[in-house]
């Protein structure tokens, strides 16, 4: 019998799991985890560039395990854990940044983007963040990386610094592929169709929130900016219409085709709530098991606890192999 691929991904835990991250990550992997050797963790550490109020910041920390397990995640078929709780992260990064130049981590994306948006904070972590990304990928020998488009130049990266490690030192490690799903790879905001959903977004009708309740997802589906005219059609000029388009073809697993098919001579006001009513359906459950795990506090440590055991036994294998190979002394 075939030996199951590997996958690895993460998700910071900032503001709250969103519709966005739903459709373009999770519930992909909940899908993946029994085909695949799964591994699944909170970015924790990831999250730090940013400034964190620190109770405010484990709570959410905390919550946004809970809402992994809610949205059908099982500690029975993937490895789930926090980052920060495996030390492994951290000492593969340091031997990758050695073998990272600064013109390639300060040419990424989302470092420039970032640096832009937090001029008050540009802090090494800004840069060093796809260097942690490349440890997180590469100390699990990962076969494939499901990733949003805003990240595909990471995990290029990534890659780079895998060829180039095994290259100077002998093959040490896996180099990946991007998984990346054909429907709902990027979900745009409700309000800036332009824009991608975003957890930490300060307008709350942008986002729609895996734990926000029926009332609250068909109002900020009602709000939603669409466009002129009235066609229900994916089409360039049509931003606003194409993101709910794609949004209920991702939720009613249909092809956008079939939805514009469905719609077709009905206005946008009765669309969006179809689309709102749809989502809500679909989060109610998600709902409800959020409320039961959140209030079990010692399950979720014991989850927590497991999993970080289970990626520490994984990635000291790939970091003793690592260490041996640039020369690090072992006894």
């Amino acid at each position: 019998m075939d030996e199951k691929k590997r996958i690895v991904s993460g998700i910071q835990p900032t503001g709250t799991i969103t519709l966005g991250n739903y459709i373009g990550a999770v519930n992909n992997w909940r899908k993946m985890q029994s085909d695949f050797d799964s591994i699944f963790f909170i970015a924790d550490l990831h999250a730090l560039t940013l400034r964190r109020e620190p109770a405010e910041f484990r709570q959410t920390a905390l919550s946004f395990f809970a809402q992994y397990l809610a949205m059908g995640l099982d500690p029975e078929k993937a490895i789930i854990y926090f980052q920060s709780q495996v030390h492994q992260h951290t000492e593969l990064q340091w031997i990758l940044n050695c073998n990272t130049y600064v013109g390639e981590a300060s040419r990424m994306t989302q470092f420039k983007d970032k640096s832009a948006k937090h001029a008050d904070n540009i802090n090494m972590g800004l840069m060093d963040y796809p260097v942690l990304m490349a440890a997180d990928i590469l100390m699990f020998q990962s076969d494939l990386v499901p990733v949003g488009v805003d990240q595909k130049q990471h995990l290029e990266l990534t890659r780079d610094i895998a060829i180039r490690f095994n290259n100077r030192y002998g093959e040490t490690f896996k180099v990946p592929e991007a998984y990346i799903p054909t429907v709902g790879a990027k979900i745009c905001s409700l309000q800036d169709p332009t824009a991608k959903m975003s957890k930490s977004d300060p307008d709350p009708n942008a986002y729609v929130a895996v734990i926000d309740d029926e009332a609250t997802i068909i109002r900020k589906f009602k709000r939603a900016v669409t466009d002129s005219g009235n066609e229900i059609v994916v089409r360039e000029d049509k931003p606003g219409v194409s993101n709910l388009i794609n949004i209920y073809a991702a939720i009613c697993d249909k092809a956008p085709s079939e939805v514009e098919k469905e719609f077709a001579g009905q206005g946008y006001g009765t669309f969006k709530i179809a689309v709102g009513e749809a989502v809500a359906a679909a989060f109610e459950p998600i709902r409800r098991e959020y409320a039961r795990y959140i209030a079990d506090k010692e399950y979720l440590a014991s989850v927590a606890k497991e999993g970080a055991q289970k990626a520490a036994y994984l990635a000291e294998k790939t970091l003793r192999k690592v260490k041996k190979r640039v020369g690090l002394i072992s006894f």
